[in-house]
């Protein structure tokens, strides 16, 4: 234990601008998901038909391995951080998009009612009334993709991505020397560590964000 200890103090530096990188990575991701996701939900949430296909569509890339997926990208858009944001970004879609659709039609029709009578428009509405009452389902989430690729985007190292995973994957290559438990197990510990920290920001967030009549 003190080994290990002396060794992410010396590597401190290093570690944490991996996990700078983990978190940027994710961060896009999510981001660009989350575009994604709540603009296809408001499009299709009231299609109860059209929004149960395009969420299974959604679900079929959970199923496909990590490294399969990565691997699949490879000749399309090469290595780095592209293919590893795109994968990040299809895992990602799920959680928002079902979560959007299920807070979306969950807004009282009454309250829907009342604002047509008041003479609000569509888009009015939907951005004063339905979005915000749907906003805690839809943060919730983001959260679970949030927290669910920090620990995929690690296998983004298998296509020279950025992040965390470099260091598991170098400690793994070199199983059998002093230092590979040492690259691996720090890395697994910032990666958790990343994830923590992401969750509680997230439930800070949403105490935040969400009007106290709606929590």
């Amino acid at each position: 234990m003190g080994d290990f200890l002396h060794y992410l103090n010396f590597r401190k530096g290093h570690l944490f601008d991996l996990t700078v990188d983990h978190a940027q990575i994710v961060g896009y991701a999510i981001g660009i998901a989350t575009a994604i996701a709540l603009v296809t939900a408001i499009l299709v949430y009231r299609r109860e038909r059209t929004a149960a296909v395009v969420v299974s569509i959604a679900g079929t890339f959970l199923t496909i391995p990590s490294l399969a997926l990565f691997g699949l990208l490879i000749p399309i858009v090469g290595l780095g951080t592209k293919p590893t944001l795109v994968a990040l970004v299809l895992y990602a879609l799920l959680p928002i998009l079902r979560n959007a659709v299920v807070g979306l039609r969950g807004v009282d029709p009454a309250v829907i009612e009342s604002a047509q009578g008041m003479g609000m428009g569509r888009l009015r509405r939907l951005v004063k009334i339905e979005v915000p009452l749907a906003w805690p389902v839809i943060l919730t989430g983001i959260r679970v993709s949030t927290v669910m690729i920090v620990g995929i985007a690690a296998v983004g190292a298998y296509v020279n991505g950025p992040g965390l995973g470099q260091d598991i994957f170098a400690g793994l290559s070199r199983i059998g020397t002093p230092t590979a438990l040492h690259l691996t197990l720090s890395a697994i510990f910032a990666i958790a560590l990343l994830a923590l920290v992401l969750d509680a920001l997230y439930l800070a967030l949403g105490k935040l964000t969400t009007s106290k009549g709606i929590r």
